[in-house]
């Protein structure tokens, strides 16, 4: 009898691009397996099947378990798996997805290395979520300043078309519920746009830590991608969400963001946006001609030059 454990993994080609796939979806209080290429979520109203290679985050939330087969499954597919708090609000741990070319770290690596040239991302990123800006020459506290001010006029913008009041911004890391409306769906979208942005730079193969705007923090980079589309998506979003009250905010923010992500298409605007800012030309990519992928690692050699892996090459001179 053919097991689960027995069957191969996906291959490239069956394997659907992260522009092409659902933005997250969102679980709690199931028990997650694996049936055959699918993911089941079981419950007590019964059990659902999602396709892995469409998924491009999993919330994992308070009361689900997950299996040994089903992570594999979700590994294999490239899907990003992270456990949340309840909601979605709160991020606790992350799963990385599958990538096969270094290419994309080592161009944000070099980038990042040099003052000069992650100051010169930085501004790149701030023309990206602000555009007309003039950033050319700003120092970082200059765009920190610009941020701020951009931020309380969308804060502004948004409440007078939604007419939901809005104070000022609050976050209470330690009870979700303590802020009003608003708040409470900004800091709903805030963490969804986390999760997903942290898909998509784990399955390009980035580095989440190497932040050109945020440092510190082992998700840096995933803080800085999801930043790009805060004003445009993720805010109106949450005012929308705010319109009808604090009841069940969290999962209105998330449907409604969720379908604001799908009809932008926002993943695939996020790879390119990506490698946009990264000055990356896809010279270490991987995909062949067909669509389909294949591991290739080489080595190291004089003067930058890169020669196949695999090989002895004790008795060979390398120019």
């Amino acid at each position: 009898m053919t097991t689960v454990g027995r069957r191969g993994a996906s291959t490239p080609r069956e394997l659907t691009r992260v522009g092409d796939r659902l933005s997250f979806v969102y679980l709690e209080r199931c028990a997650v397996h694996r049936d055959s290429n699918a993911i089941t979520a079981e419950d007590a109203d019964g059990v659902t099947h999602i396709p892995s290679a469409t998924i491009g985050t999993l919330l994992l939330g308070p009361g689900t378990r997950v299996t040994h087969q089903a992570m594999v499954l979700l590994g294999d597919s490239g899907a990003g798996v992270a456990w949340v708090g309840e909601h979605g609000v709160r991020y606790y741990a992350g799963g990385r997805a599958l990538t096969r070319s270094s290419g994309l770290i080592e161009a944000q690596a070099t980038a990042w290395a040099n003052r000069r040239t992650r100051l010169e991302v930085a501004r790149a990123m701030y023309r990206l979520r602000f555009p007309g800006e003039d950033t050319a020459g700003r120092t970082r506290q200059d765009l920190l300043g610009m941020e701020g001010r951009r931020l309380k006029e969308c804060y502004k913008r948004e409440s007078l078309r939604t007419g939901v009041p809005w104070r000022r911004r609050e976050y209470h890391r330690a009870d979700f519920s303590a802020g009003d409306a608003p708040n409470q769906a900004v800091t709903a979208a805030a963490q969804c746009m986390y999760g997903v942005s942290h898909s998509v730079v784990a399955a390009l193969g980035c580095s989440p830590g190497l932040g050109f705007v945020h440092s510190g923090h082992e998700r840096s980079f995933v803080m800085d991608v999801a930043d790009f589309y805060k004003t445009e998506i993720a805010i109106p979003a949450a005012f929308d969400a705010a319109v009808e009250g604090t009841d069940d905010i969290a999962a209105r923010t998330r449907r409604m963001l969720r379908d604001r992500i799908n009809r932008t298409g926002l993943l695939d605007r996020c790879v390119r946006d990506i490698k946009d800012l990264l000055g990356y030309d896809g010279t270490r990519d991987t995909t062949q001609a067909d669509g389909t992928s294949s591991d290739r690692v080489t080595l190291q050699s004089d003067g930058d030059a890169l020669v196949e892996g695999g090989r002895n090459y004790g008795d060979e001179i390398i120019w």
